[in-house]
């Protein structure tokens, strides 16, 4: 979009560090989700995902790359919205 107002400058900067946020944090969250432990296990496993998994439930572990995971997640919707409300 082509703005011919005198202030574009702002506007276009904060597009553009929207978009590198968004860009960080879908990739962040791909990274994240595969992460995760399936029914046979993961690549949580190699950090220390299984080796309790099976007596304790889910581990310390697991539950820190669920809540980062979350986060991430509400970080990269809301860019989205961001973004869709600014152009």
């Amino acid at each position: 979009m082509i703005c011919y107002q005198q202030n574009w400058y702002p506007i276009n900067l904060m597009f553009v560090l929207i978009a590198i946020l968004q860009v960080i944090s879908g990739l962040g969250l791909i990274f994240l989700v595969l992460l995760h432990s399936g029914k046979g296990g993961g690549l949580s496993d190699m950090f220390g995902g299984g080796v309790g998994a099976q007596t304790a439930g889910s581990t310390v572990v697991e539950q820190n790359l669920d809540r980062i995971t979350v986060v991430a997640a509400l970080i990269f919707t809301f860019t989205t919205i961001s973004l869709g409300l600014l152009y």
